[in-house]
Formats: C-alpha cells, structure tokens, sequence
C-alpha cells in the first residue's frame, strides 16, 4: 500500500518496518488472550440476521422479497423517503458509480443480483429502513467474515438519494461497529474505491482509521480499481472510548 494524499486523516496507520532491536518472537506479534480467541470458534461463517434499531433507522436482514422496493429507490426515478423527495435522477452517479455492481435495468436483474449475494457463505445483507414506517432507504453487508481472524468488513453501501446527506447509512454503520465489537470481532474493515470521496469521509468520520492504498486491487466495470483500505481495531476503539 503507498500514500497519495497530505492530508492527516489519509495518512497511513503506521510504518511496519521491522524494529532490528527486537527478536524474531517480538516480532510475531503480541499474544492474543484466550477469551478474546474463544470468539474464533463460537462466530459463525455467515453473519447472524440480527435487527438492530436505532433512533431513525432499523437494518434488518434482506430478502429477495425487498428487490423491488430496493431497486425502486436506486433506479433514478422519482423517490420521497424520510419528508424528503427527489426528482429523476442518474442512478448511475448518485448511487453506483463507484460499486462494483449497478445501475440494474429492472426489478429482475436486480433480484439476480441480490439472490447471489444472499447466497454467500460469508456474508450478511441488511436493509436499512425507516424505523417508523419501514420504508427502505438503502443497503448495507457485512462481507468478508472471518471468524478465525476475529475480522468482518463493512462494505456494499448505499442509499437513495431522498436520504443522501441525512446521516442515514452513518446511523447504520455505528449499529453494526457497535454489535459486531459487542460480539468479539477484534478488527472490522472498510474498503472502497481510492476515487469515492464521500465514502472515505464517513470512513473517518465513523472512527476508521485509513491503512493506505491497493493499487490495482481488482478490474471494475473496465477499469482499474485502486482501493483505499481503512479499520477499526477493538483494542483502539476501547482506548478511543476510554475503555
């Protein structure tokens, strides 16, 4: 991972250049306590489908009977969620241009979507909705579990556009920090496109810590993708709380 940008909150966590006064056992690494590890092997593969509720919102687990109101909120017509509307739309620009996936021509091509990603052994999908009227406002995953490494990522993000700038998906976001480290997770990733600006802001803002940038890290839509990595550790989550 290299650095590209002056700014503080995009610096590097820290360099990991081995420390040549230390001995090849310092440098494994600090010693995990057993009741941390025994989350190992109590955590399953697949997320939990917990309901979280918070002030304004409520993330619950998908189904692919929420494809038709989740690709209506994200196909660039017309929406009002939360008293607040907005006009036709580019989906394209407003809600996908910076995911792997999207902007989906149906209700069908998006139920083909959403059923693979329920499929998934490592992954749980939630619905972020209004908690007054259960109205769907977006998405959010948690992806790439690893119960044995005690990591999760936050990732597969997004809202209708009615919602954008609210503080919706950041509600969401600290619900899902908030149980996953309650559950024992001991790191919870962030990834996202280096380009997508407002996604590495409400990373900072959400209490990640940026770790750097992949360079090439995969081929999206065509294009190179760079991908700026960003976490949460438990450790540091506790001293930041004064835990």
């Amino acid at each position: 991972m290299d650095h590209r940008n002056g700014d503080r909150e995009h610096r590097p966590v820290h360099d990991r250049t081995p420390d040549p006064d230390l001995t090849s056992l310092d440098r494994l690494g600090p010693r995990i306590p057993a009741e941390v590890l025994e989350a190992c092997n109590r955590l399953p593969t697949k997320p939990d489908p917990v309901v979280l509720i918070g002030e304004r919102v409520r993330v619950r687990p998908a189904t692919l009977d929420d494809a038709v109101e989740l690709f209506t909120i994200s196909n660039g017509e017309p929406v009002t969620r939360l008293g607040r509307s907005t006009e036709a739309y580019d989906a394209d620009e407003l809600v996908w241009r910076f995911m792997p996936v999207g902007p989906f021509r149906s209700p069908e091509t998006y139920a083909e979507h959403l059923g693979s990603i329920l499929d998934r052994p490592d992954w749980q999908t939630f619905v972020v909705e209004d908690a007054a009227t259960g109205e769907a406002l977006g998405s959010a995953s948690l992806i790439a579990n690893s119960p044995t490494d005690l990591k999760v990522e936050i990732g597969a993000l997004w809202c209708t556009p009615a919602v954008q700038g609210l503080g919706v998906i950041q509600e969401a976001c600290l619900l899902q920090i908030e149980h996953l480290l309650t559950l024992g997770y001991q790191r919870i990733e962030w990834k996202c496109h280096a380009g997508n600006a407002r996604s590495r802001a409400a990373a900072v803002r959400l209490g990640f810590r940026f770790e750097g940038i992949q360079d090439h890290h995969m081929v999206m839509k065509g294009r190179r993708r760079d991908t700026a990595w960003f976490r949460i550790l438990a450790d540091e989550r506790a001293q930041t709380d004064g835990g």
